[in-house]
């Protein structure tokens, strides 16, 4: 099964796929209709990475984490089907008029719901060759105040079992053979790392997929510590902590 477009005869000409598992991105990617405005959106070159090494033009990705709609951007852009689900209705809204001049091909859609109910998943009758999953990283940043929104579940145990329910749902509609990427990084809480990479990944595990690599990324922009870092130096340095400047990209085949 070729789960890409990639003529490894000419393997040497391919520079920019990434193969190295530390990625280091001075800035997020620009032009066309990309956006850095949404607090807590990924880079596109993640999605671009996941969709040139694991899909083929015209099939289909799904983000169920859909923000702002990086992923569904760079599908087009790249000429890949793709279906967004987003909680919050207002970056629903904004995303439909983004893709509206986003320049390239194939079918974008996106639809408001909760990616925890099942029943989003069946309003298409569709199956899906890449899964792109970048959950809130818990509340380390809140998106809305929808109780519903992940990032606004009340413990650890919650936030958890919210995750794997949009695991499931995702992994009902994912072709066996195909990949499930998940972005996702830690978070301190109460004095002490929360590691909802490694917790996020053992659930992913249970579910039977193969891990197939462990990516290491940057983080250089994070709002939260935009023009803070002395205070967060000096919190570093009190407190016996380390400031996060990474975050996780993790690999599964189904």
């Amino acid at each position: 099964m070729k789960i890409n477009d990639l003529d490894l005869r000419r393997w040497k000409e391919y520079d920019e796929i990434l193969t190295d598992s530390l990625w280091i991105f001075e800035r997020r990617e620009r032009g066309f209709t990309r956006t850095g405005e949404y607090h807590g959106n990924f880079i596109p070159q993640i999605p671009r990475q996941a969709m040139l090494r694991f899909t083929r033009k015209n099939e289909w990705v799904l983000d169920p984490f859909a923000g702002l709609g990086t992923t569904l951007i760079e599908a087009r852009i790249l000429g890949r089907n793709s279906i967004g689900i987003e909680l919050v209705e207002d970056n629903v809204r904004k995303i439909r008029e983004i893709l509206s001049r986003t320049p390239g091909e194939g079918i974008q859609e996106v639809v408001q719901g909760d990616s925890m109910d099942p029943e989003v998943f069946r309003m298409y009758d569709r199956r899906y060759q890449l899964a792109i999953l970048h959950p809130p990283y818990w509340k380390a940043i809140r998106f809305s105040d929808d109780p519903r929104d992940m990032s606004n579940l009340p413990d650890l145990n919650s936030f958890l079992g919210g995750f794997s329910r949009v695991l499931d749902n995702t992994l009902g509609v994912l072709d066996g053979g195909r990949y499930l990427v998940l972005v996702i990084g830690d978070i301190y809480d109460d004095g002490e790392i929360i590691p909802l990479g490694f917790l996020t990944m053992d659930i992913v595990l249970k579910r039977g997929l193969k891990l197939k690599g462990i990516v290491v990324k940057n983080i250089e922009e994070n709002r939260g510590k935009r023009n803070k870092r002395s205070l967060w130096r000096y919190r570093a340095l009190k407190n016996g902590l380390y400031v996060f400047k990474h975050e996780y990209i993790f690999f599964f085949q189904k």
